[in-house]
């Protein structure tokens, strides 16, 4: 494992080039101290600013601390701080003893050598859906247990759709969803509304209908990713999304939604709440392929790691503080909490159990891909940069399609 200064620095820039797409971002950051020295003590980090000691996440934080002996000091901050922070950390020597970060820093985390494989400290991941554990599995290890995934679908308003006279189960592919989006507007309402914003909020989102065209992130100009592209192009040329979707972050993307005028928001798992909140009725379908089918769809949500110590002492109380906070009881308490999907077949059961209107997520989640995932590793944030860019100038007409693929597809080989 190499854990050089060079690879250090380098590494901090990828993670900066990595936010978060998920709800949990946002916040400001509080100080972060490494790991106490006497060993009562064990440092944990998270994306979660917004919950704090007294919430129930903080509470379980703490009561897994308890539970294996130790007292534990959490530090919440946003996700992209708590990467570079993370790095520097491990620079120094005094890397948190557990980490919770976005998953596609994973990889990155990894080659900068601060993280400890899951089965050096003797953790069970067997029970966790592949596609979900390999956003953090490099070279066919694993480097950390996901606390839970989000991706996206499709929200629908049934008010809208109805009086377009649009029926949802007959939008199969693209073609069928452009028409529906016609025939929205043709009754004087709005289209679909997502995000294209310049940074990976905007891949994200552009993810499911590259994939779904057939689109290989190692062949950005090929015909499928253009066809992605244009897609989206027609439909912002033709009104049939607004133009401020190049500022649109999937907060605001929502916020369009829920004044009710959209028929469509492409966005996750963790505005359900939110939906429910809206004040009309809607439904959830799967992001359709071009030709028909789920199009793939990228999986978000964090890792729990477990950084690199001097004192390898200390590992035996890690394992214990995260096998409590991924334990079936606690993820669905966890998973409830932060609307996300669990990493497991038998809590996502009981998650649908509750709250039946899951069940589209859950699908939606077992064909998800890692963005990180098929070797990509670091390799992606020197991708999906010029992946956004090319959307951001093809959608405001700086460039075509192709030309702005074609520029993205040189820019990523220099990666």
């Amino acid at each position: 494992m190499r854990n050089t200064r060079h690879t250090l620095i380098a590494a901090v820039a990828t993670v900066g080039a990595l936010l978060s797409v998920a709800a949990c971002g946002g916040g400001s950051s509080s100080s972060a101290s490494g790991s106490d020295s006497t060993g009562g003590t064990y440092t944990f980090w998270d994306p979660y600013p917004q919950f704090d000691a007294s919430s129930a996440w903080g509470k379980l934080v703490s009561k897994c601390g308890t539970d294996a002996g130790v007292k534990v000091k959490r530090t919440a901050m946003d996700t992209t701080d708590l990467g570079n922070k993370a790095l520097l950390a491990a620079q120094q020597g005094n890397a948190p003893d557990v980490m919770l970060v976005d998953n596609p820093v994973v990889s990155t985390l990894v080659e900068a050598g601060i993280l400890n494989k899951t089965s050096d400290l003797g953790l069970d991941t067997k029970s966790i859906q592949q596609n979900i554990l390999g956003a953090g599995t490099i070279d066919g290890s694993s480097y950390g247990v996901p606390i839970g995934a989000n991706t996206l679908a499709l929200y629908y308003n049934k008010k809208v759709l109805t009086a377009a006279n649009v029926d949802p189960a007959s939008i199969k592919d693209w073609n069928s969803l452009t028409a529906a989006l016609k025939k929205v507007k043709a009754a004087g309402k709005k289209g679909i509304t997502f995000s294209a914003i310049n940074t990976e909020e905007g891949s994200f989102q552009f993810l499911p209908w590259f994939w779904g065209a057939g689109g290989d992130l190692t062949k950005l100009n090929s015909a499928k990713g253009v066809a992605a592209l244009s897609l989206w192009k027609g439909w912002v040329d033709d009104g049939l999304a607004p133009k401020d979707v190049l500022q649109n972050t999937q907060t605001t993307s929502w916020q369009e939604f829920a004044t009710g005028d959209y028929a469509f928001s492409e966005n996750g798992t963790w505005q359900l709440g939110n939906a429910d909140k809206a004040g009309f009725d809607y439904g959830v379908i799967s992001i359709p392929g071009q030709s028909g089918g789920s199009a793939p769809v990228p999986t978000g949500g964090e890792f729990v790691t477990m950084p690199v110590q001097k004192d390898s002492g200390r590992y035996d109380v890690t394992k214990k503080i995260v096998t409590c906070l991924t334990s079936s009881t606690n993820l669905l308490a966890t998973d409830t909490t932060l609307a996300y999907v669990a990493p497991t077949a038998a809590v996502q059961a009981e998650q649908v159990r509750a709250t039946p209107g899951l069940k589209p997520w859950v699908d939606a989640v077992a064909v998800a891909r890692g963005r990180t995932s098929g070797g990509l590793g670091t390799k992606y944030p020197t991708i999906s940069q010029p992946m956004w860019t090319a959307v951001q100038s093809a959608l405001s007409g700086g460039q075509s399609p192709q030309a702005a693929l074609d520029a993205a597809q040189t820019a990523a080989g220099k990666g």
